[in-house]
């Protein structure tokens, strides 16, 4: 694991930006791939802060020896991961033309601001190693139902327009939440539990595969929503 785990996050990392930056190069006259490309790209710059840090830790001194970058990167991580859901919520809209949209939009908004407020609060003391769990608790309360509104509202319109790449989306942010949340309840206790965050890693790197695949096949429009009814 030494070596396994750092070169599987430079993979990561690499393939995450390397589909981000050509989404946003290409993405000149389609919104929506544009969006998809900074949405991967604040998904992967933000863990970023986290990676490379534990990279380094887990090729030198140690995980506890460096418990203060690696905190400093969770927080700026877990403030990304809430921006990488507001996105999706606005490529959602694009997607399927949705317009009456106040209501969830206030909603989803509040709960971005709610996570990334108790996100910042000092309680969760980000740089001591064992962090207090009750903190990673109630920090991920507003962002597990910002997901199942996200999963929700992704689901409904993609059943309803046999949309099978927005499907796929929902599905991906299912196994994602069904990784990490193990993490959050139970990693401080038993260690094994956090090799669930490889899964959960790679449903983020398909869930941006996926629009890197639809920008390549070039139908990935709104204005084309008739073609997939």
């Amino acid at each position: 694991m030494k070596y396994f785990e750092p070169i599987f996050h430079v993979f990561y990392l690499g393939v995450v930006f390397y589909m981000s930056l050509k989404m946003i190069s290409a993405g000149k006259n389609n919104k929506l791939i544009k969006l998809f490309g900074v949405m991967g790209f604040t998904l992967g710059a933000g863990d970023s802060f986290h990676l490379i840090p534990r990279i380094y830790a887990l090729l030198t001194t140690g995980l506890e020896a460096n418990a203060a970058a690696l905190g400093i990167g969770k927080l700026v991580t877990s403030i990304t991961m809430t921006l990488f859901y507001a996105i999706l919520i606005k490529i959602w809209e694009i997607r399927f033309d949705i317009k009456e949209n106040k209501g969830i939009r206030v909603f989803a908004g509040i709960l971005v601001a709610s996570r990334i407020i108790l996100t910042l609060m000092p309680q969760n003391q980000w740089t001591l190693y064992d962090a207090p769990v009750s903190w990673g608790i109630y920090r991920n309360i507003p962002f597990t139902i910002l997901g199942v509104l996200i999963v929700y509202l992704i689901l409904k319109e993609a059943v309803k327009y046999k949309d099978e790449a927005f499907k796929k989306i929902g599905i991906g942010i299912i196994i994602s939440f069904a990784c990490y949340l193990p993490v959050v309840l139970f990693a401080t206790t038993y260690r094994l539990v956090g090799i669930l965050m490889i899964p959960k890693t790679l449903a983020y790197l398909w869930i941006v595969y996926i629009g890197y695949r639809e920008m390549n096949n070039m139908v990935f429009d709104s204005i084309n929503l008739e073609q997939i009814i």
